[in-house]
């Protein structure tokens, strides 16, 4: 599936007007950006870096704390895995001279 990236909460890997390939029901690793459903309003749907799992489901943080409106598993807790929607395959526009498309993993290591 197709999603466009909106708001500031995860720059400065994505960006506001990103369009991203997501992969629907993809295992999800620590590090992976996913797709989830919001768990206060399952109608929405945000990005977010899976940081770790535990028994309630995936911790989701972004990557900009500070971003207005941002909302992760500091706000809401863990996200039950029948939430995730899928893991971020790679983002394809807009192109970005040197550089490159971006981490699909997180130098950080799992929690």
């Amino acid at each position: 599936m197709r999603v466009r990236v909106e708001g500031d909460s995860m720059s400065p890997v994505l960006r506001a007007g990103d369009w991203l390939v997501v992969r629907r029901g993809a295992e999800v690793r620590p590090g992976d950006l996913v797709v989830a459903r919001l768990p206060a309003d399952p109608a929405l749907m945000i990005v977010k870096r899976a940081a770790w799992r535990d028994e309630d489901g995936w911790w989701l943080e972004s990557e900009n704390q500070r971003a207005p409106g941002r909302k992760d598993s500091w706000d809401f807790g863990a996200v039950p895995s029948s939430l995730l929607v899928g893991r971020v395959v790679f983002r394809y526009w807009p192109l970005r001279r040197g550089q490159a498309r971006w981490p699909l993993r997180s130098r950080r290591r799992a929690r």
